[in-house]
């Protein structure tokens, strides 16, 4: 019998764009079912130092509504290893961005130890909400 694939994934998704989009796309086609965390503001605020332009409330409305996703859900605390003790995923997916950093390299090794296995999306090149912002106030 195969292995249900619980995947968990994370972000801000400020400004929605086709990145994200991508991003939960891809996920989804590497998992059965697709837990999707959005970032609160104040979560936000505390580990990127800006505020969001779209409101947590917002924000969250747009992910459930995306079909690759099946339950999106409120991410008070960044830490995936405390997400892991709420939803016990067996997979989770990050922008290949990330591949290679110390804070995802330390979670190589604690998911390993949780036989959750990581997987890296391709990022999008090009495109950001920060670009987008950039962008915005630019002209």
């Amino acid at each position: 019998m195969e292995k249900f694939i619980l995947g968990y994934t994370t972000g801000v998704y400020d400004l929605f764009h086709i990145g994200h989009l991508n991003l939960l796309k891809r996920a989804k086609e590497n998992c059965d079912y697709l837990i999707v965390g959005v970032t609160t503001d104040e979560e936000t605020i505390r580990i990127k130092n800006k505020k969001p332009i779209i409101p947590y409330e917002n924000r969250l409305e747009i992910i459930k509504s995306i079909k690759y996703v099946d339950k999106a859900v409120i991410e008070e605390n960044s830490d995936k290893l405390h997400a892991w003790d709420f939803y016990k995923f067996n997979v989770i997916f990050k922008g290949d961005d990330w591949k290679g950093t110390p804070k995802w390299l330390m979670y190589e090794e604690e998911f390993s130890k949780k036989d959750v296995k990581i997987i890296y999306l391709p990022y999008t090149k090009g495109i950001s909400s920060t670009l987008l912002t950039k962008n915005l106030y630019d002209k």
